[in-house]
């Protein structure tokens, strides 16, 4: 009886210790997160209400009166044939970066992986897009592109194709396609990254099992590389979807949304709206409706990607 008094005895003097400690270790971890939650809030969370508070008035972001007009801003972007135009820019972003961009980002990650004297050399020019500076990149390629001088038409030029020389960012049949291009060259290189660290952890056991029941290397991929990139295609196409539904920076170094609004996007039509015309609630309004796009389309690709799971 003695012994079970004394082991009651020490349950309820650990059960005190336990709930004294629960103070601390709850301020011990505010701590932590304390800061980066700050942060977060500060300049993540909040942002996306002010944004929704200022798209619903008329203010030209220097004046210190503002106007409201509940939903008129809104009302005026469901009209505006600029903004469907360049809805419209930003799906076919959409579509280019992930038919090209991660294609081509897998099929890098594969040669990097393939046994090839000099491949370390390879690395380094494959990445070296990734390394430069977006401006530097828009300016680099404004001189490829160059009419006169640029290297295309002075390829077709001794090829004797003069008839394929043209303006390329200057014609708005072609620009956006130039453009494209572009931005498909810079960023490929950041999702070959992404699958090859995704490789790299496969095990080799799979691969030598494989073999030895007689599979081919193309079989290899198609049983087992493939299908264990999976989650990395999903997040590879998530964070393609929401770059090119926010992009900016490319479009406005190498065109500024032109010819004839050929190339404007939803981040270019809203920089011009809050500082070239000074209509800072309509940037608002055009910047919030991005924000809801992006995160439908990132939804509805997650839980896509999750039905299939439960299914398979």
């Amino acid at each position: 009886m003695s012994s079970l008094a004394e082991k009651s005895t020490a349950q309820v003097e650990l059960q005190k210790a336990a709930s004294s400690r629960k103070p601390r270790h709850t301020a011990f971890i505010i701590g932590f997160i304390g800061p980066a939650l700050l942060i977060y809030l500060t300049y993540v969370i909040f942002p996306i209400f002010s944004t929704l508070y200022y798209s619903m008035f008329h203010w030209s972001g220097i004046e210190s009166s503002k106007t409201f007009i509940l939903f008129d801003n809104y009302i005026k972007l469901m009209t505006d044939s600029i903004f469907w135009k360049t809805v419209l820019n930003n799906l076919l972003l959409v579509v280019a970066s992930i038919f090209t961009q991660l294609p081509l980002g897998l099929a890098m990650a594969l040669l990097l992986m393939a046994p090839i004297k000099g491949i370390r050399l390879f690395r380094t020019v494959y990445f070296m897009p990734l390394l430069m500076s977006t401006v530097a990149l828009g300016i680099l390629w404004t001189f490829i592109y160059d009419p006169t001088m640029g290297i295309i038409n002075q390829a077709f030029d001794l090829l004797g194709l003069r008839s394929w020389q043209m303006g390329w960012l200057g014609d708005s049949k072609t620009a956006f396609l130039a453009v494209i291009v572009t931005i498909c060259w810079q960023f490929t290189p950041f999702y070959m990254i992404l699958f090859r660290a995704a490789i790299a952890g496969i095990p080799d056991e799979i691969y030598e099992s494989a073999k030895i029941d007689g599979a081919s290397g193309w079989k290899q991929f198609w049983r087992i590389t493939l299908p264990l990139l999976k989650p990395t295609i999903v997040t590879s196409s998530v964070l393609s979807v929401i770059g090119s539904l926010k992009y900016f920076d490319l479009i406005y170094v190498m065109t500024e949304g032109g010819p004839d609004s050929s190339t404007e996007l939803m981040a270019t039509y809203m920089y011009k709206q809050a500082f070239a015309k000074f209509n800072m609630g309509y940037a608002s309004t055009i910047s919030f409706t991005m924000f809801v796009i992006s995160l439908i389309v990132a939804i509805f690709i997650l839980t896509a990607d999750k039905n299939r799971a439960q299914a398979s």
